[in-house]
Formats: C-alpha cells, structure tokens, sequence
C-alpha cells in the first residue's frame, strides 16, 4: 500500500454514560412502598380521640375521623368488625381505639383501620347513653301505656342471670319461701363484650317458648345482675338489648345493680326492681298472705251466710203471724166468688145469644128485594155521572192542548230573527259576519254585508251623506186577466 494512502472508518462509538445509584420509582411503586412501611411499622398501635364525622357507608363500612386538640387521623372500620366494637362510633365521642395503621394509595394518605373500639371513661360513656337514652324515648318505648302488667300468680318465672353468682340464690331462696313455683333459670355472661348478645337470645328465646311445650313459656321474666361500675354495667345499655326487651311478650322485670344504679333495660321493662332479691318479692305473692286472707274471706262468707239465713227465716216467721191457723180457710173466700161467677155463666151466655139474635132480626127487616134495587140503581146512576164527566173531560183535552200549541208556535214566530226582515229591516253584519249592534263597532271605509227577507247585498260605510237614491224602473202591468208573457224558451 502506498504511504501516501488513506483508510476511511466508520463513526466512533460514543462514549458509555455513568452508571445511576439512585433510580426513579413509579408514584405506584413509591405508595406501596410507603403502605408496607407504615404497616410493618405501626401493625398495631392504640389511640384515643373524640370521634367525629361518622359516615356508615351502604356497604357496611364505617367511616371516621379521631382527632384530639392539634391533630386528627382517618379511620376505617370494615363491616364484619362493626358488631363487636365495645360502643359504636358516634360524633362527639371520645374513645380509645386499637388497630394498624396503613395507607390509602389512591390519595397518598395514611388511617387507622380499627379493630376494637371503647369508651375513653365514664363521661364518655354516660354521654352516648344520654344520646341512646334521648332516641329511644323520643320513639315511645318508655311510655308507661305500653308496658304490660305482671301477673298476679305466676306459675313459671324465667330468670336470666349468671349461673354461678350470689344473685340467683337469692331469687331462687327469696321464691321458694314465697310461692313456690316452677323457675327456669337460663344462664348467661352478665358483664364484658358478649353480656348484651347473650342476654337478648335469652329473651328472645324465653318469649319463643310455647306456652305448653315441655319447657312452658315463663309468665314473667327476671333480668338480674348484682352491683358494679359503669362499666361494668355497661352493656345492660346495649341499643339491641334495649329493643329486644321492649319487643318481648313476656312481661320483663330489670334487676340490674343496686337501687341506685340505673341502666337503659330498667326504661324498656315492664317493672324495674331495686335489687334481685326485690324482683323476686315483686314477681311473686306470699303464699302465707293469700292463705290468711282466704281464710279470712271463708269465715266472713259462713257469718253472712249465717245472717242471711237468720233474716230469712225471721222474715217468714213474721209473715206466718200474719196467716190464718188453716190454710183451707185462705182459699175458702176465693172459692166462693168463683162458684158464684159460674152460676151467672149460663144466663148471661143466654141474655148474649138474644140480643144477638134481635141485632140480626132488625136488619133482614131492612134489608128487602126493593131496597136493594134501589141501591143498585142509585150506584148505577151515579157511575153514569161519573162516565158523562170524564168523556166532557176528555173531549176538553185535545182542544187545550191544540190551542197551547198554537200559542206556543206564534212565540216561536215572534221570536224569530229573520221575522222582522219580512217588515223592511235589515241586518249589518261586518266583514267577520259578526252582528253589528252599534254604529260606534264600524268605522268609514270598513266592508259590510246587508242582510235583507230575500238576500244579502255587500256595502262599505261612508261618513258621508248617502247618494241620491237611482230611480227604479216600473213595469208596466199586466192587463187585469191576462197572465204576464213568460217569453220564448227557443
């Protein structure tokens, strides 16, 4: 190759660019990264704050928002953890929540997701009862006209308590020594999150029982719980438990604390006892009482029955002074008008007969062959009276209604519009062919129509005086018995 030669190649590669350390993530990428974090990190975590903006969306959910003086965080309570939260999620009520907080990606925003919910202390807790408590009487449950009265002799009480406390005992010591009766005692929690939802399956079950299945349904059923805290009696103010109690057939007596506690079923009931053992006192009578008072009301009937009988026979005494000492002498006067009223029988029957039978003499005397034409031909004279006046009515007939008809028809004529016309008059009518009644509905210039007994001649109104009228042509007339030339028809 000769020195002085050149090679040409193609373009250089360019030179490789710097490896990056820090790549960009995707909005996705970085929301789901974020979600992770939060939720590795704060998985559970518990918060209490005043609840506020509480939406339950249709499909379940509940939506909220918990805030405190300086801040506020979103909340979520999924459907299937509404039921068994400790109080229910209401505007202005502060709370103490658990659960974990997570991130909702959509919005690049954070919440918790609740799982338990409860009430921050007894002011809270008091306040939302005051809510419930304000609902419920405003929709009548508390009126007194629907409570049902108790039974005055109980033969089944229900009891729904706990199996294993002191309070069953006492009912069930404090009935015996009363009236004793069949009890059935259905056991369940009275306190903690599952007291209300076994509390109200017992009444519902208790109200379900058949009245004589092997198990009769109570007459009357006694809610008991000895005493305790607010919280402690806390879920006998369950919204659910409340309607249930106000719902049942069965006459429902609340014995929950002491006297001085207060819960929402003691509204609802039917009778709110003090204590337990005064609910079994109010449910049941005293045997003891009703026997003395039963015998008290036998011996009060045997010492009226014993006076009754002393003035009855005291009464009959005094009547039998009264009578004579035979008794065939009480009967002898009545006989004796009696005997002396049937010998008058036969000869007043007699004296009837005869004067009957002259009654019936004097009128066959009367009544004779001639007076009876007579009477037939005075009746035939009269009908033939009545026949006459009735034909002259009738002939009066066609000639009345043939002259109202007469009558009638001249009105008609005098009535007829067209009537006048046959007179000289004529009717104006205006371009529309409305009738013109005044001078003052035309005005110059405006087209009429003149309406005559034989036609209708067009004119136009003019304020002018009217032309001279044209002279008429006369025909000469008709020699007297000639008739008019009638012309030729070809």
């Amino acid at each position: 190759m000769p020195s002085d030669s050149y090679v040409f190649e193609g373009p250089a590669d360019p030179p490789a660019a710097p490896r990056d350390n820090n790549p960009p993530l995707s909005i996705s990428e970085l929301s789901f990264a974020l979600k992770r974090t939060l939720e590795d990190r704060f998985g559970h975590v518990r918060l209490r704050g005043e609840v506020s903006k509480v939406n339950r969306h249709a499909s379940g959910h509940v939506y909220l928002t918990l805030k405190d003086d300086k801040s506020a965080i979103d909340g979520v309570v999924w459907k299937g953890q509404v039921r068994g939260l400790g109080v229910q999620p209401e505007t202005g009520l502060e709370v103490i929540v658990t659960g974990k907080i997570t991130s909702y990606p959509a919005r690049s925003s954070y919440q918790i997701v609740i799982e338990t919910m409860e009430a921050a202390g007894a002011g809270a807790l008091l306040a939302q009862l005051e809510r419930l408590k304000a609902r419920l009487r405003d929709e009548g449950l508390f009126e007194p006209a629907r409570k049902r009265p108790l039974p005055a002799f109980p033969a089944t009480i229900g009891v729904i308590t706990s199996p294993t406390g002191a309070v069953v005992r006492d009912i069930l010591h404090r009935i015996a020594e009363r009236w004793p009766c069949r009890v059935v005692v259905w056991p369940c929690v009275v306190q903690g999150e599952a007291a209300a939802a076994q509390v109200a399956a017992a009444v519902r079950g208790f109200d379900a029982l058949p009245a004589d299945g092997p198990i009769p349904r109570p007459d009357v059923v006694i809610v008991a719980r000895g005493g305790g805290s607010v919280e402690d009696l806390w879920p006998f103010n369950d919204e659910t438990l409340a309607r249930t109690v106000a719902a049942a057939r069965v006459p429902i007596i609340s014995a929950v604390g002491h006297e001085t506690d207060t819960t929402l079923i003691d509204f609802v009931s039917d009778r709110r006892a003090p204590t337990p053992t005064g609910a079994a006192e109010i449910a049941t009578p005293v045997l003891a009482d009703l026997r003395a008072a039963t015998a008290e009301l036998d011996r009060r009937l045997a010492r009226a029955a014993g006076r009754l009988v002393e003035d009855r026979r005291t009464a009959l005494r005094a009547a039998a002074r009264g009578l004579p000492p035979r008794p065939d002498e009480l009967l002898a006067l009545p006989q004796q008008r009696f005997d002396l009223a049937a010998s008058r029988l036969g000869a007043a029957l007699g004296r009837n007969v005869a004067a009957h039978e002259r009654d019936l003499l004097r009128a066959a005397a009367r009544l004779t062959p001639a007076s009876a034409r007579g009477q037939l031909d005075r009746g035939r004279e009269r009908l033939d009276g009545l026949q006459r006046r009735m034909a002259a009515a009738l002939a009066r007939v066609p000639a009345r209604e043939a002259e109202r008809l007469d009558r009638t028809a001249r009105l008609l004529g005098s009535l007829n519009p067209d009537r006048p016309l046959e007179r000289g008059f004529a009717r104006i009518h205006d371009a529309s062919g409305q009738l013109v009644r005044r001078a003052a509905d035309l005005a110059a210039g405006d087209g009429v129509r003149l309406v005559f007994a034989d036609g209708s001649r067009a004119a136009q109104i003019s304020d002018g005086d009217p032309p001279p009228p044209r002279p008429r042509e006369r025909r000469p007339a008709a020699p007297p018995g000639r008739p008019p030339d009638q012309g030729q028809l070809f």
